[in-house]
């Protein structure tokens, strides 16, 4: 998953909030997270997932998740969210 535009701006307590949002994620849904490496314009992670899901509801769930997060406890970033998102649109799997 990457910021929208490639912004550089997952640093510090931001990177921090993103990695502990996508744990809790897991845990709730009960997918188990193998690794996940946040750097300053994407994110890297390989989840066990039950093979009744499908990985675009997975990202989206992660995505929209983390977003909401950011918006509510990250203000600063204000400036780097253009309209109602702030991950970019697609993903890699």
């Amino acid at each position: 998953m990457g910021t929208k535009v490639r912004k550089r701006v997952l640093r510090g307590k931001v990177a921090k909030k993103i990695k502990e949002s996508i744990y809790q994620a897991c845990i709730v849904n009960r997918w188990h997270v193998e690794e996940l490496n946040v750097m300053v314009d994407h994110v890297h992670m390989l989840i066990q997932i039950q093979p009744t899901l499908s990985i675009s509801k997975v990202v989206q769930i992660i995505k929209v998740k983390t977003s909401r997060i950011l918006r509510t406890e990250c203000h600063k970033l204000e400036e780097f969210i253009w309209g109602d998102s702030f991950w970019a649109e697609g993903y890699f799997a």
